[in-house]
C-alpha cells in the first residue's frame, strides 16, 4: 500500500497516510477538522541503494552468472599473456622470421 501526501487548504497542514490505492482521498483534516484537505503528487517513494552498488547483472539468471565470470577470467588470462610477451618483443621491433627460400 503507498503512502499519499496531504495538504489541507484551510490551515496549511501537511501530513501523509499510509492508505490502499482504492481507498478514496481523506478531505477532513485532521489539525483543523474541516473538509479542505486535498491528496497532492509528491515524490514517492525513493529507491534506496545500499551495500557495495547496484548493477545491471543483480538480478539475472545463476547460468549467466556462471558465463559472466569464465567471460572475465578469461579476459584477466589473456590481458596476463599479453603483458608477459610485450616485454619480449619491444625493443628493435625486427623479428627473426624463417626465410621461405
Amino acid at each position: 500500500m503507498p503512502t499519499y501526501d496531504y495538504v489541507c487548504n484551510e490551515c496549511g497542514h501537511r501530513w501523509e497516510l499510509f492508505q490502499s490505492i482504492k481507498a478514496n482521498p481523506i478531505r477532513k483534516c485532521p489539525e483543523c477538522g474541516r473538509l479542505r484537505a486535498k491528496r497532492v503528487i509528491g515524490p514517492g517513494a525513493g529507491i534506496i541503494f545500499r551495500g557495495s552498488g547496484f548493477y545491471q547483472t543483480d538480478y539475472r539468471s545463476a547460468s549467466y552468472k556462471k558465463a559472466a565470470e569464465a567471460d572475465r577470467k578469461a579476459g584477466e588470462a589473456s590481458s596476463k599473456k599479453s603483458d608477459g610477451n610485450s616485454d619480449s618483443t619491444s625493443g628493435s621491433g625486427s623479428e627473426s622470421k624463417p626465410n621461405s627460400a
